[in-house]
């Protein structure tokens, strides 16, 4: 990672190096963390940040569920965020929020440590989503079923629900696949291990409803409101990994994948195996939207 410019820590700008925690940080031992990621794209009008009021929202919906006192204000996270951009230099960043109970008593209960906060962004590349842009990626239904909302809250986005998809990311990595898919406990198709899933069958696009396990992504969302707004619709049905196998298109998205096309699940071939042009329609409709060229989406655009 090219460190460039400050991290911002409880209220302060760091130097990157200087963005320590103590190694008996409760968050390390426990995940007891949340987090957002964010994206600001440098758009022909300026940098600007996607849907910061939304992701500002998530993460303080996550904090309630993990019963976190929050030391700053929404306003006051928001503000944070753009200064830290700005004192990056960097005209697109990823940004990522984090929420941690701090060090202070160890022991499982965390509630009588501080929750600190930390927020800093680098230089995005597209890694592990480049497979998808271009050629579709190749996934594998991963052995490691979704933990659900009977264990821990999944519409936080916490630190420990990413050991969950970690595993399956490795699993599928190791197996010569670009990402994995994750059922829930009833077998249902629940998401990626870091993206919501979109199958299209027969020019009808359809996801899994956040009851199967999956988060409420900003980016699903968005696609969401997007297909509607250009006369389209998406119906939220349970998926069985037979409808996976049997559609005609796939993609995905999140943050960091943004929309990515999935042309291989296990051994078996999507549509023609080349991204569809459905797929290739919602990639190019997203991107207007993010590089604020569909006026009709500007107000998602925070401008630096």
């Amino acid at each position: 990672m090219i460190e460039t410019g400050k991290i911002w820590m409880n209220g302060k700008l760091v130097p990157f190096k200087d963005a320590k925690v103590h190694v008996l940080t409760h968050a390390l031992h426990y995940s007891t963390s949340i987090f957002e990621g964010i994206r600001c794209y440098d758009t022909p009008n300026g940098s600007a940040v996607f849907r910061l009021p939304e992701h500002v929202d998530r993460l303080f919906k996550s904090a309630k569920l993990y019963s976190m006192k929050m030391e700053y204000t929404k306003k006051e996270i928001s503000d944070a965020i753009l200064q830290t951009i700005k004192a990056s230099g960097l005209k697109e960043a990823y940004i990522r929020p984090l929420a941690y109970y701090g060090y202070g008593t160890m022991g499982l209960t965390p509630t009588t440590n501080k929750v600190d906060m930390s927020i800093a962004c680098w230089e995005w590349k597209m890694g592990e989503s480049k497979a998808g842009k271009f050629s579709g990626s190749k996934c594998k239904v991963s052995s490691w079923v979704k933990i659900d909302s009977r264990s821990q809250p999944m519409q936080a986005k916490a630190a420990s629900n990413y050991a969950n998809a970690a595993l399956a990311r490795m699993e599928a990595l190791e197996n010569g696949y670009d990402e994995a898919i994750m059922l829930n406990s009833q077998g249902k198709v629940a998401e990626g291990s870091a993206e919501n899933i979109f199958i299209i069958k027969d020019d009808i696009i359809q996801t899994p409803p956040l009851s199967a396990g999956g988060l409420d992504g900003i980016t699903r969302d968005s696609i969401i409101q997007i297909i509607e707004e250009n006369n389209g619709f998406v119906i939220e049905r349970d998926l069985e990994r037979d409808d996976l196998y049997t559609a005609d298109e796939i993609f995905m998205t999140g943050t960091a994948a943004e929309v990515k096309s999935v042309t291989q699940i296990d051994k078996v071939k999507i549509g023609t195996g080349k991204m569809g042009s459905a797929t290739r329609a919602i990639q190019k409709s997203y991107a207007d939207v993010v590089m604020s060229k569909d006026e009709r989406f500007l107000q998602w655009l925070t401008f630096i």
